[in-house]
């Protein structure tokens, strides 16, 4: 019998390219037909076929209440019923940035956009109107967006520049792109010395979590701060996967480095689209209408999202929020680990706050190239076994998962024994 989810992506690849408006939904990574969901509610998600899963999604992050939170949704009905969008200044906006700036110390002042990828392109386009330079590092394996100069992968030798990683990207545009490895402190070094005059900046994911989840090491997030200020370049902390999502004050709060300008995304929408970037007071005067690097968008700060941001963002920095989920995801990894470790397969995962990284292989990588070494057709393996488990991870060995705090201790449980399961039968 064909499945609803079958006939769903047969009509949908009619009319949308691959059949789908983000690429890894597609499950090309992974193979198999992609489930179509029709409803979410706290931990769970229900397909086109009615099966329930335990979702590890979230949305690829912003739903860190759960799906279809109560408060959340009744913020946004409320929202509505005034109007979906004004194209003009609202007070929660205002709110917004005042909470904002309170809960991040770096960040003095913030413009309200409608996506990460805006959020970074934008950042970029400041840096380098602040400091009247062209040049910016970022790290292989980092995704900052879909904006030309970002989708760019690394060249062939330590100071040669990056070359695009996407048709359509004009080779001039790449140019001044410069790729080096995560946590290569070496490298990083090296590139200042041979050109740290011309950087504008440099921006990072401070926990990857689009090679899957990668930390950063104490050495590289310093000398990253200490170079940047020795050479007057910006540093910018891509933190629209970890904002919020790692820890109260983000990931700068947890590993006690403060950029110069943050872009966040994901979990401060709520699960509607919100992004926002922000910083030091005397770069963001640079940007439009006090100063000469221009950003506009006719939906930026939309009441609606503001509304499910505001809610989303109060709920999670109350007090213990962030105790009782690191719980649960450690509680979710060791799980994994142990059941792996029975069965004598070759496993190893970590987690950062609600993220959490699981990667076939004898330890955690610290790197894209490590990333690239782990066994990926046992991922492919295990995620669909796991999906027929009703277990739904990301449909990509190179993608961090998130646990919400709707996942109870149950569902935890649930998801360990299902390991169990896919492991005994190796």
């Amino acid at each position: 019998m064909t499945s609803n989810n079958e006939v769903l992506f047969q009509r949908a690849q009619a009319h949308i390219p691959g059949g789908v408006n983000s690429p890894v939904r597609a499950f090309g990574s992974v193979g198999g037909t992609p489930r179509f969901f029709r409803e979410g509610k706290g931990a769970y998600l229900w397909d086109a076929d009615g099966k329930r899963y335990i979702d590890y999604v979230g949305s690829w992050g912003p739903a860190i209440l759960g799906h279809a939170d109560s408060d959340v949704i009744a913020a946004v009905k409320q929202a509505a019923d005034h109007g979906l969008s004004f194209g003009a200044p609202t007070e929660a906006e205002v709110e917004m940035a005042d909470l904002l700036c309170k809960l991040l110390p770096s960040m003095e002042q913030v413009r309200l956009v409608s996506s990460g990828t805006e959020a970074t392109m934008s950042a970029i386009r400041l840096a380098r109107g602040f400091t009247g330079r062209d040049k910016f590092i970022k790290f292989e394996g980092c995704y900052h967006g879909h904006a030309d100069s970002l989708l760019v992968k690394a060249g062939s030798g330590l100071l040669t520049f990056g070359n695009p990683s996407s048709a359509g990207v004009p080779a001039a545009v790449a140019a001044d792109t410069l790729v080096l490895g995560y946590n290569d402190v070496e490298q990083l070094e090296c590139m200042f010395a041979e050109i740290g005059s011309e950087i504008a900046a440099v921006i990072l994911e401070p926990v990857a979590g689009n090679m899957n989840l990668i930390k950063p090491s104490e050495a590289f997030l310093s000398t990253l701060r200490r170079l940047c200020s020795d050479y007057g370049s910006v540093l910018i902390f891509d933190e629209v996967m970890t904002g919020f999502r790692v820890g109260p004050q983000c990931a700068q709060g947890l590993f006690g480095i403060q950029p110069d300008l943050t872009t966040l995304g994901k979990v401060v929408g709520g699960g509607m689209p919100l992004a926002a970037f922000g910083g030091r007071a005397d770069i963001m005067s640079k940007i439009a209408p006090l100063g000469p690097v221009y950003q506009a968008g006719t939906l930026s700060g939309n009441p609606i999202a503001v509304a499910a941001g505001l809610t989303t963002l109060k709920k999670v920095t109350a007090p213990g929020f962030f105790e009782q989920l690191n719980k649960s995801t450690q509680i979710l990894v060791n799980g994994l680990l142990a059941e792996a470790n029975t069965a004598g397969i070759t496993l190893s995962a970590q987690a950062v706050g609600g993220m959490f990284g699981v990667y076939f292989s004898t330890r955690c990588p610290s790197s894209y190239a490590e990333i690239m070494q782990c066994d990926k057709s046992a991922f492919n393996r295990f995620f669909h076994a796991m999906l027929d488990q009703g277990i739904y991870f990301a449909p990509s060995a190179f993608e961090a998962g998130f646990v919400s705090a709707a996942h109870t201790e149950q569902d935890i449980k649930q998801t360990i024994l299902a390991a169990k399961t896919v492991f005994s039968k190796w």
